[in-house]
């Protein structure tokens, strides 16, 4: 027997529902001049955002979704939202990009580095000069990861927006070439600008809890190596990039952006497990270390996510429970080598 769940809405409306406009992201909002451009628009967390901004806006600025937009189904969900489709590794075609005040920078690549590290690092290290030079008199909220940081023990808390960095692999370190780009680019041009280092966001589609989740129905073993994890819900998690628009400085800042909690794979397994009904079986021991970020810094400044752990694993559980489709993206969390 599952325990009662039911989904915080109808499937159809998970777009909307995850966009729904916090306090603090109003907050932000209101004061917020000028037109807001997102590049790399179309991933997992662009839509959230573009909603987001568009509906707490409410007019006063206008938004611009800029991706490849391959999919034409992606592209419609941008409703009411200008799109535009551009190559972000072709300068000229970012040039002709149009002006606005604010920029929020979500482009990049993670999965498929091991076997094509070139495009990686080409996104993740060369894009970010193009859309610099552009948009140096713009504020701008640059998306990263917590995967620059190193492993650190279980009890430290995590690392700190002042910790040394320490990327693995590939991927983690074309992140930090990313950074100091921009970085570069704030000090020379006087451009105000935040570093968003995000771990981990999760929604019922996509995440740490769907991954888990997806195992246990299927019967399939959970590594529990990497033991412990931050979780933050997606909306919580966008609205936080769009607070941090208050934050962009020159030199730029960095936000660390993750849920209070460090949480065990095997515990949140269990509950997974309850809540759908199934036994969830695990291989392996939970290392000493983990990737941990700490974000107390963004909770000194905007308080708790207004989304629980509970919540999010009871959401989670239901989707999966009731066959609704995910992104079939898995996370591959457990990665301790780096290569992705």
């Amino acid at each position: 027997m599952h325990s009662a769940i039911n989904l915080p809405c109808s499937p159809d409306q998970i777009d909307a529902f995850l966009a729904v406009p916090t306090e603090g992201a109003i907050k932000t909002l209101r004061h917020l001049e000028g037109d807001v451009l997102i590049l790399g628009a179309a991933g997992k967390m662009g839509t959230t955002l573009a909603l987001m901004l568009r509906d707490g806006l409410e007019s006063r600025g206008k938004v611009i979704a800029v991706s490849r937009f391959s999919d034409v189904s992606v592209r419609a969900q941008f409703k009411g939202i200008e799109t535009i489709s551009c190559d972000l590794l072709d300068r000229d075609a970012v040039q002709m990009l149009p002006n606005a005040l604010n920029v929020f920078y979500l482009a990049g690549r993670k999965f498929g580095t091991i076997s094509d590290p070139e495009i990686t690092w080409a996104m993740n290290a060369v894009v970010p000069t193009y859309v610099a030079e552009k948009f140096q008199r713009s504020r701008i909220v640059a998306f990263s990861t917590g995967c620059v940081y190193p492993f650190v023990p279980i009890g430290s808390g995590g690392s700190r927006e002042e910790d040394a960095i320490v990327p693995s692999g590939d991927y983690a370190n074309s992140c930090v070439a990313r950074e100091r780009v921009f970085s570069y680019f704030s000090n020379k041009h006087g451009t105000p600008l935040c570093i968003y280092r995000l771990n981990y966001s999760v929604e019922p589609r996509y995440g740490v809890l769907t991954d888990l989740a997806e195992k246990i129905i299927e019967g399939k073993e959970i590594n529990v190596s990497m033991g412990y994890v931050n979780l933050i819900w997606q909306r919580d998690a966008v609205a936080r990039a769009i607070q941090c628009m208050d934050e962009t400085r020159s030199p730029g800042t960095i936000m660390n952006v993750a849920g209070p909690e460090i949480v065990s794979i095997r515990h949140l397994a269990q509950r997974l497990g309850i809540a759908l009904g199934r036994e969830p079986r695990f291989a392996g021991t939970e290392s000493e270390s983990a990737l941990l970020s700490n974000a107390d810094r963004s909770f000194r400044l905007w308080g708790y996510p207004t989304t629980s752990l509970d919540q999010m694993i009871d959401w989670t559980a239901a989707w999966l429970r009731e066959g609704n489709k995910t992104l079939n993206k898995p996370t591959h969390y457990e990665t301790r080598d780096g290569k992705y």
